[in-house]
């Protein structure tokens, strides 16, 4: 999965507004309202926030259409096309901005309408990553940001033999290498558990710490030239070989299940999966713990917030955006969901560096991310990064369940995403 935050709901605007003739129609419910429509995935935190955003502004209504991940991307796609159907307000995650931001036109630029002001408000890298080549047009506002980590399971390293305080854990795993290493420890304690969940969060966690991924900054496929993904390749592979894989797909019905139900010691946790377990694994509270990544440092996933021009308000549309994005809520949504705001000024806040998520075990997590983040590699995702990525991981999937050798399943990526390009 990319910065994956999957979904099993999506809530349709019709229904939400019982019988309204249509979203951002004013007076739709026969109240002179604006109603504003925003579209997103997984748990952005918002629930709350709408509802005071709406107090605050009488005038204003707003709908949370919440989707699957990929059907959201889908479907704004499709919209976009189709030239009617979209929200006001719409959520764009890392792996497919960069195909958004090429049909721009799409979309309200909102340095017309004053984003340039609060540019700082950003990581540098963020606010880049919707810029246009030009530097005239803004597309998205950013949302949190990814900041990686590894979530544990410390009921089963102590039944292994391992140490399971989050600093001890960490210092199992300075690399890659040390954490397939520390994964022959846990087999060797033949538990009814696997060390980790899937090939593919492991092979997209290691791969997010490259300076290069799959395209350069040309939009040129380098995946057979640039070492970072033969690298993250090979060591995905090694723990696959080592038996360390407990071979689910991520984020599915039966993966969740198995998280569950204890089938796997270690998660790769970017900030963002800890308001997804939080929100479709409530029983599990207090089971995990949270540590330092292998590589110390890194950012897998995250999103921005667009206004489509098909939006009949786009004034409205970008305040609320921008109220949304702005420091204050980017905090309180990082102490409700754990999603990592993207606001560099946050990192020293207290409040942030402080902060312990009870959930998972009181973890420092404000500590372990914003750490994480502030070392990120700026890497760049190309126009085609999330089609390839599931290629990618496709390819790991039957290497992992035996239906191909590894270095069949890399020739067979290697074709299908030049093929893509």
């Amino acid at each position: 999965m990319t910065r994956v935050r999957r979904l099993f709901a999506a809530l349709g605007c019709a229904a939400l507004l019982s019988g309204a003739a249509a979203c951002g129609t004013p007076g739709a419910a026969g109240d002179g309202k604006i109603t504003l429509t925003v579209d997103d995935f997984g748990n952005f935190g918002y629930k709350t926030l709408l509802r005071e955003y709406e107090a605050a502004h009488p005038g204003i209504r707003v709908v949370e259409r919440v989707s699957e991940f990929t059907a959201h991307h889908q479907q704004l796609t499709q919209r976009l096309d189709a030239g009617e159907g979209t929200g006001d307000v719409v959520a764009v995650e890392e792996g497919y901005v960069v195909e958004f931001r090429n049909r721009a036109g799409d979309f309200v630029n909102l340095l017309d309408l004053g984003a340039g002001a609060q540019r700082t408000n950003w990581l540098p890298w963020k606010w880049d990553a919707t810029l246009s080549a030009d530097g005239t047009g803004q597309l998205g506002l950013g949302t949190d940001v990814g900041g990686l980590a590894m979530c544990y399971r410390p009921d089963l390293f102590k039944a292994a033999g391992l140490p399971s305080d989050r600093k001890a854990v960490a210092k199992l795993w300075p690399t890659w290498q040390a954490y397939i290493a520390a994964g022959h420890r846990f087999q060797d304690a033949d538990l009814a558990a696997s060390w980790t969940d899937s090939a593919s969060n492991i092979f997209n966690q290691i791969l997010a710490q490259e300076p290069v991924g799959y395209y350069n900054r040309d939009e040129e496929l380098v995946i057979d030239t640039s070492p970072g993904v033969r690298h993250a390749w090979d060591l995905t592979n090694d723990m696959i070989e080592a038996g360390e894989s407990a071979k689910y797909v991520a984020f599915n019905p039966q993966w969740l299940a198995a998280l569950q139900g204890g089938r796997f010691a270690t998660l790769t946790c970017p900030a963002w999966v800890l308001g997804w377990i939080q929100q479709n694994a409530p029983a599990t509270r207090g089971q995990w713990d949270v540590t330092a990544v292998p590589g110390g440092a890194g950012n897998w996933g995250g999103s921005w917030l667009t206004v489509p021009k098909q939006s009949a308000h786009p004034r409205e549309a970008y305040e609320l955006a921008s109220w949304l994005t702005a420091p204050e809520q980017q905090l309180r949504i990082f102490t409700e969901t754990g999603n990592l705001p993207s606001t560099p000024k946050l990192y020293s806040d207290p409040a942030v560096r402080s902060f312990r998520n009870p959930f998972f075990s009181d973890a420092p997590v404000g500590e372990i991310f914003a750490s994480a983040v502030t070392a990120k590699p700026a890497q760049y995702l190309g126009l085609h990064n999330a089609e390839v990525r599931k290629v990618m991981e496709q390819k790991l999937s039957k290497v992992e369940i035996g239906k191909l050798a590894p270095e069949q399943a890399w020739q067979e990526a290697l074709a299908e995403a030049e093929a893509i390009d």
